[in-house]
């Protein structure tokens, strides 16, 4: 089972060659949680990682004053909780099953020496984390560069890239956003406050750019929006 799957190739499964990815999923032990049940819990101690099989997941912390914020969705073939069980420090953010998800709880120990035993295997761990600080970065310049509509835009833009599925009616520009967010969870992406997420979403709804129903959202022309969020290939952030 997940031997043949293909894996989207921005996850951490899908940059991987096919002996090592093989090997991988044997690795570890084998799990099952139910929506909305905390995969991983904010603050805690332990030393392990999960590499997510199936499921979409999403990454939340809390602060002292009882503030939630998202701070990144996970799905199937990601890896979570490598931070805490590297630095072996507590865990810094919540991870919580959106719906049915299925995984392997591996060890730190095992995943290191699983590292050293396959290059590729590091590698693509150092890709992951480098896409995940460019990501961290772009949020932080965006916040300074880019009016809160501009700001919506590039999020979604950038999940569509990452997670978008492609719709058989679209001639290859209509896609799914591939994970369900509510909007206050949007808002939290792109640093906004609640109301504001909401005028820029129907904005960009009245501009023909994505639709909307529950909890859903469809990319309308997905190379209109990456023009539209400014979103290009020659500019590293």
């Amino acid at each position: 089972m997940f031997v043949d799957q293909a894996w989207p190739p921005s996850t951490f499964l899908g940059r991987l060659r096919d002996a090592t990815r093989v090997e991988l999923l044997r690795q570890g032990t084998p799990i099952t949680y139910p929506p909305h049940r905390a995969l991983l819990q904010q603050g805690d101690d332990s030393r392990h990682v999960l590499l997510l099989t199936s499921g979409v997941v999403k990454v939340v912390a809390s602060t002292e004053s009882g503030y939630d914020m998202l701070l990144s969705v996970r799905i199937g073939g990601d890896l979570v909780g490598e931070m805490a069980a590297f630095e072996e420090r507590p865990r810094s953010g919540t991870v919580i099953a959106c719906g049915d998800v299925t995984a392997r709880v591996i060890q730190v120990g095992a995943l290191e020496t699983f590292l050293t035993r396959h290059p590729d295997a590091m590698r693509a761990i150092l890709h992951m984390l480098c896409a995940r600080l460019r990501w961290a970065n772009r949020r932080r310049i965006d916040f300074r560069a880019y009016d809160s509509l501009t700001r919506l835009a590039r999020v979604l833009a950038e999940l569509s890239q990452a997670y978008g599925q492609p719709l058989p009616d679209g001639d290859g520009k209509r896609c799914d956003l591939g994970v369900t967010l509510t909007q206050g969870e949007l808002a939290s992406l792109a640093g906004l406050a609640l109301n504001t997420a909401e005028k820029s979403l129907a904005a960009l709804t009245a501009k023909g750019l994505v639709e909307r129903s529950y909890r859903t959202i469809t990319i309308c022309d997905v190379p209109k929006l990456l023009e539209f969020a400014k979103v290009v290939a020659h500019n590293p952030y």
